[in-house]
């Protein structure tokens, strides 16, 4: 089982680690560079990358030879270029529950995060981490 298997075995879909932390996801230059190769404008039109000579550029309009110009890569709406409140991708499943949906081409800081981890990305508010650590205090 990889940490991908054991996050999607542990997460309860709740949805609230993209809604607080969903709006500062900033996906790697693979990441861009295959969504580029893949056409998948309805992702990288979310992403604005400054250059290293100070221009921004909108992500859906970047050629593969320009990702080594970047200096960082920002979130926003891809209309008025303003700050995003959440992630633009969080589906609503039901009443409380949710999924990503670009699942499949997520960024690597959403395939590899943990909010159990203590000092790195831990996050008390997830609910699977709430459940597991009341497991691990009362066991059966």
């Amino acid at each position: 089982m990889n940490g991908e298997d054991i996050e999607e075995e542990l997460c309860e879909h709740c949805g609230l680690c993209c809604k607080i932390f969903g709006d500062n996801v900033i996906p790697t230059a693979e990441n861009l560079f295959c969504w580029i190769e893949q056409g998948r404008q309805e992702v990288l039109k979310y992403f604005f990358a400054c250059k290293n000579d100070g221009t921004w550029k909108n992500c859906a309009d970047l050629k593969p030879e320009e990702l080594g110009d970047l200096i960082t890569v920002e979130m926003r709406d891809p209309i008025n270029h303003d700050y995003l409140c959440g992630c633009p991708f969080l589906r609503r499943l039901g009443r409380t529950r949710y999924t990503c949906g670009i699942h499949d081409i997520k960024p690597e800081m959403c395939c590899t995060y943990q909010p159990w981890i203590w000092g790195e990305t831990y996050f008390n508010r997830c609910r699977a981490l709430k459940k597991r650590e009341k497991k691990s205090r009362f066991p059966s």
